[in-house]
């Protein structure tokens, strides 16, 4: 599977998320980009094995973060461009600061 079209199904994802389809089918949407097998040397050690792994996730993992963001941006500067208040930063701010306090409580 291309960057692309992972990037495609991190978009495909949040587009359901926000038509309340069945998360189910959203987890199905990402699981599509994850591996299901690895190639790993033969009479590989656990290190080995690890790193092979790690190495084969960090490619699909990376598109579909930067899906969400290019899905984030778009969504953002439109939201920012329409003068609607608080801005984009702001909703981040008050996001962050709720989740800290979770943290913490």
């Amino acid at each position: 599977m291309t960057d692309n079209e992972i990037k495609l199904k991190a978009i495909a994802a949040l587009t359901a998320l926000r038509a309340d389809v069945d998360e189910s089918l959203v987890s199905e949407l990402l699981e599509e980009v994850i591996p299901d097998q690895f190639t790993v040397s033969a009479g590989a050690g656990p290190e080995e094995v690890g790193l092979a792994v790690l190495s084969q996730l960090s490619e699909p993992l990376s598109a579909l973060v930067s899906g969400f963001i290019t899905a984030f941006e778009a969504v953002a500067d439109a939201y920012d461009g329409s003068g609607a208040e608080p801005h984009t930063e702001e909703i981040l701010q008050q996001l962050a600061l709720r989740l800290a306090s979770d943290d913490l409580g």
